[in-house]
């Protein structure tokens, strides 16, 4: 089990990319381009994620979101925020791969405005055909055991249940869930929206989740440089406590030091 001194080693692979940061971080919401760009050099994060309807597909070298982060070399994700059905999500993942912007897609489909929730059929749905066209696909779903388990089986290189709807900050809701979830699978799993506090992220990661991707929680934020290093810290804490394992919770106290240490000192 890996020590203190070699979590920097303490790699996960998603579609045959190699990453050591665990914190995944959205580009949207943040005040200006200045917070955005100091919040993920303070994230150390490797993979961005951002609405390709906020792209110009017709010149990505020069669109304004991402002119901002050319000073590192990231992964980056697009996700298809706005589709409400299957083709809408497949349409805008080709279109971005097209564009030269990545392979890698996060299916993102919400067909209620209100909730945010995403569409498990036209998830699934959308996740098989991006998987066999090539793409690696990271689809955004609920926390149902059986659904996430059916993404995997589609062939989704990550899977990515929610702790709780997006842009809400209420944290984990059924921790239960994500546990079983993450128990099952045989892909990293990254937790995704609703995340509101360093205590949710160092709560997810003693789940065992693979990751974490954050958006709001950062860029809204007071202090969002701050509270980017903060996630920081809080999942390379959850990810330590995790490896090293907890002890085992009991009814009833048992002191640190046992009888027989006062027995010694009479």
């Amino acid at each position: 089990m890996p020590q203190a001194d070699e979590f920097e080693t303490d790699g996960f692979k998603i579609g045959g990319k190699l990453l050591s940061s665990r914190f995944f971080i959205g580009t949207g919401l943040f005040p200006n381009p200045f917070i955005q760009k100091e919040a993920i050099k303070a994230s150390c994060a490797e993979v961005l994620t951002f609405a390709i309807r906020r792209v110009n597909l017709e010149s990505t070298e020069d669109d304004s979101i991402l002119q901002h982060l050319q000073d590192r070399e990231y992964v980056y994700l697009p996700n298809t925020s706005g589709a409400q059905t299957a083709d809408e999500a497949v349409r805008i993942a080709r279109l971005a791969r097209a564009s030269g912007l990545s392979d890698w897609i996060k299916v993102e489909i919400s067909a209620n405005e209100r909730t945010l929730l995403p569409d498990p059929i036209e998830t699934l749905k959308a996740t098989e055909i991006l998987v066999k066209e090539g793409f690696v696909v990271l689809p955004y779903t609920s926390d149902d055991p059986i659904l996430c388990k059916h993404l995997e089986e589609a062939g989704a290189a990550a899977v990515m249940p929610g702790g709780a709807p997006i842009g809400t900050g209420l944290g984990i809701l059924n921790p239960y869930n994500l546990g079983l979830i993450i128990e099952e699978a045989g892909v990293p799993i990254i937790i995704d929206a609703g995340l509101g506090s360093a205590g949710d992220v160092v709560q997810a990661m003693e789940l065992g989740a693979a990751g974490v991707l954050m958006n709001t929680p950062v860029a809204k934020a007071k202090d969002p440089v701050m509270m980017a290093q903060a996630m920081r810290l809080a999942i390379e804490a959850g990810r330590l406590s995790y490896l090293s394992g907890r002890m085992a919770k009991k009814r009833y106290a048992s002191a640190s030091s046992g009888l027989e240490a006062y027995v010694s000192k009479l």
